[in-house]
């Protein structure tokens, strides 16, 4: 376990010089590089050592689970910080800019240019976590695949009790409970369980609202397994279909499946967009399919690369992406078929083994 953390550093290691130093303080970057979450403390990265930050709450679980670092329990965030920068002669120090406040920049600046160390510009900090984090290994695979498993167990039960007159948040709360009874440790989002009208809401809140008969109802969920999410979207129908609503739903799983058949590592991810969009252009319903036809899953549930016809990354193996696209029809009904694929040199493998074909409950 330890040489896949020593990868991952020595690979953030590349950008820095002598006497420079990265500090990263969003948790779920901590936790990529060690393999510790905490909501309180840093990580520190230089040419030679790693030190991972952490209050009392949290030394004896760090000092049990974090790897290829030195961890330390600090008593004064700031001064321990300028401690350790001190004795490691540290000159410069790389932010992560996506994630630092105005006011927590600030701070690092007065404390740390007081010493005469400059905080540089986080961009290049940013692009490389980002560009170490695309690309997942198999352990982060097993973590996903997990997770697909224990939200996919949790969604059958669930469509046990998809029936007339039960309310959307009733469904919702079911659905978080089956998720964590079979092993999850959190929801990836806020579930989306909605029917009728409400359908028509890419992301609408679940309420009181009921399901009536002849209603579609539209679940997209997820599971989050070592802190690793899962991503799907099923439309089912209950009682009966009308013929328009049968035409929407094939529509829509002729666009996914058409972007399935262009995934594989070497594509653009916005021919992928384009692939499914064109099926819903030409099927007349392009302006009711806004959003873009997928995104990078992992350690975050939005995460690169953007698979959008405004996207310029190119597919490699190893990167997990969605394919969702849909069709909303305002005020009347919507559908989203949405499967999570680990891109491969040949095509995918589809990490979601549910039936897509339109289910009449």
């Amino acid at each position: 376990m330890s040489d896949i953390f020593d990868r991952r550093i020595n690979r953030l290691r590349e950008i820095l010089s002598d006497r420079e130093a990265a500090l990263i303080t969003n948790e779920k970057n901590i936790g990529y590089f060690c393999g510790f979450f905490h909501s309180e403390g840093y990580y520190l990265l230089t040419r030679e050592k790693a030190y991972l930050l952490v209050d009392f709450r949290y030394i004896e679980a760090a000092n049990q689970k974090a790897h290829g670092c030195e961890v330390i329990c600090f008593h004064k965030l700031s001064e321990d910080l300028l401690k350790i920068l001190a004795e490691n002669e540290i000159k410069s120090v790389k932010i992560e800019a996506e994630y630092m406040t105005v006011a927590r920049l600030r701070f690092f600046r007065h404390k740390l240019e007081a010493k005469g160390i400059t905080v540089s510009d986080g961009s290049e900090l940013d692009k490389k976590i980002a560009g170490c984090r695309i690309i997942k290994d198999e352990t982060e695979l097993e973590k996903i695949r997990t997770a697909q498993k224990i939200a996919e167990k949790a969604y059958l039960e669930m469509l046990n009790f998809v029936k007339v007159g039960v309310s959307e948040r009733e469904l919702a709360a079911r659905l978080e409970f089956l998720m964590k009874m079979n092993g999850a440790e959190d929801i990836s989002f806020d579930l989306i369980t909605i029917t009728g009208k409400k359908t028509s809401l890419p992301h609408g809140v679940p309420s009181d609202a009921k399901i009536a008969e002849g209603d579609f109802f539209t679940c997209d969920f997820g599971a989050v397994y070592e802190g690793y999410h899962s991503d799907t979207t099923r439309t089912v129908a209950v009682g009966h279909a009308t013929e328009e609503m049968r035409e929407i739903y094939t529509t829509v799983l002729n666009a996914q499946l058409s972007a399935l058949d262009v995934v594989k590592a070497g594509v653009p991810a916005a021919d992928v967009d384009r692939a499914a969009r064109k099926v819903i252009d030409d099927a007349g319903y392009g302006k009711y399919f806004g959003h873009a036809t997928g995104h990078g899953v992992g350690l975050d549930i939005h995460e690169s690369p953007a698979v959008s016809y405004r996207g310029n990354e190119i597919l490699r193996a190893g990167m997990i992406i969605t394919d969702e696209p849909g069709i909303y029809l305002p005020d009347r009904f919507g559908v989203r078929i949405e499967d999570m694929l680990c891109v491969t040199d040949t095509g995918y493998e589809n990490l979601v083994s549910l039936p897509k074909e339109l289910i009449i409950l």
